[in-house]
Parts: structure tokens; sequence; C-alpha cells
């Protein structure tokens, strides 16, 4: 039997030692089970403040970008329409200068055919009154021509008629 007791010292000796191994090994398994939920409760507590790290740049990133769009939208309104007010003041002064343009134009040209006409209306009275002083002078000359014309006519027809009258009286020539 003492071999009996002996094995059974042995199986107990054996079966503790392997029970305090399994239990040392568990124990271990254990701590390192709970040192791996430790450490992944600490990654995702990382992760956790991480992604909330994140959302906050992105959200801060994201307000940046919109600001300065809003401002640079604003401004290219600003500049549009002060490009546009200048476009438009030119384009008035412009139409503006223009019309002036055009009216003293219309008043030089206006001014120039009224000065015209004053001259063509007096060169043709003038020439109406010299035309009508020439006419009354050829009416004149002619009336005049015509009469010393008449007289010496009638002058010849006289002393033709007493030529024949001498003639038939019998009255010698005249010697002229």
């Amino acid at each position: 039997m003492k071999k009996i007791e002996m094995m059974r010292i042995l199986f107990i000796a054996g079966f503790g030692t392997g029970l305090g191994c399994a239990f040392a090994i568990g124990q271990t398994a254990g701590q390192d089970v709970k040192a791996a939920g430790s450490d992944t409760k600490a990654a995702a507590v990382d992760t956790g403040h991480a992604t909330k790290d994140a959302a906050k740049d992105t959200a801060h990133g994201t307000r940046k970008v919109v600001h300065s769009t809003a401002h640079g939208t604003t401004v290219a309104a600003n500049d549009t329409a002060h490009g546009t007010k200048v476009v438009a003041k030119d384009t008035a002064h412009g139409v503006t200068v223009g019309a002036k343009d055009t009216a003293h134009g219309t008043q030089v040209v206006a001014k120039d055919t009224a000065h015209s006409t004053k001259v063509v209306a007096k060169d043709t009275a003038h020439g109406a009154t010299v035309g009508a002083k020439d006419t009354a002078h050829g009416t004149k000359v002619v009336a005049k021509d015509t009469a010393h014309g008449a007289t010496v006519a009638a002058k010849d027809t006289a002393h033709g008629t007493v030529k024949v009258a001498d003639k038939v009286t019998g009255k010698p020539d005249d010697p002229k």
C-alpha cells in the first residue's frame, strides 16, 4: 500500500501543483484580461477624446471657412455694387455730355442757318434792287434813244418834206 499511498500523495501533490499553476495561470490571464479591458477602456476614452477634439477642430475650421466665405462674398458684392455705381455714373455723365454737345451743335447749326438765310435774303434784295435800277436805267436809255430817234426822224421827215415842197414849188436847193 505504500505504493498506492505514495501515488496518491504524488497525485495530490501533482494535482495541487497543477491546480496552483492553473490558478496562477488563470489569475495571470484574468489580470491580463482585466488589464486588457482597462487598456481597451483607456483606448476607447482616448479615441472618444480624440474624436471629440477632431469634431471640435472640424467645426471650428468649418466656422472659419464659412466666415471667410461670407466675408469674401460680402466684399465681392460690395465691389460689384461699387463698380456698377461707377459705371452707371460714368454712363450718365456720358449721356449728359452727349446731350449737351448735341444741343450745342443744334444751336450752332440753327444760328448758322439763320445767318445764311439772312445773308441770302439780303443778297436777293440787293440783286432785285440792282436789277430794278438797271431795268429802269435801261428803260430810260431806250426811251431817250427812242425819243431822240423820233426827233431825228421827225426832223429828217420835215427836212425831206421841205425839200420835196421846194422842188414842187421850184425853189432852188440850199447850198449847204
